[in-house]
């Protein structure tokens, strides 16, 4: 196993607060899982924080950012029973990574926290 990318990103949480209030940028940036759970929420602030770092932490990991056709509703952050988030592997995702690493098998680890004025995530890409 090799350690094909890594990516950290923070967010300050005032700026997502802001963006939020448009729902256009909630579409545009989030999955309709994404957005599901957050309707559930009282406090959607460090919630979308936490998305939004995330999905630009596996950009950075992958080494592309957003471009060549990666936007940020292709990269869909969901929680496992225990509230462990992940990545949702999606075909576009596993195109691009199997293309760009030249690899068949992959894992995605996902780390994210907040804090009252800072959201981060760190992820890392890793070969099978």
């Amino acid at each position: 196993m090799k350690i094909l990318g890594i990516g950290v990103d923070i967010i300050k949480n005032s700026r997502v607060k802001s963006l939020i209030r448009n729902k256009d940028f909630i579409r545009r940036t989030f999955g309709k899982k994404e957005i599901k759970t957050s309707s559930k929420l009282v406090s959607k602030t460090n919630f979308f924080a936490k998305r939004f770092a995330a999905k630009e932490s596996l950009a950075k990991a992958l080494g592309t950012g957003f471009r060549k056709n990666l936007n940020f509703k292709d990269i869909e952050v969901l929680n496992d029973k225990i509230g462990k988030p992940y990545y949702q592997k999606t075909q576009k995702i596993d195109k691009i990574i199997k293309k760009r690493f030249k690899i068949k098998k992959y894992n995605l680890f996902l780390s994210v926290s907040d804090e009252k004025d800072f959201s981060i995530a760190f992820t890392i890409l890793q070969s099978q």
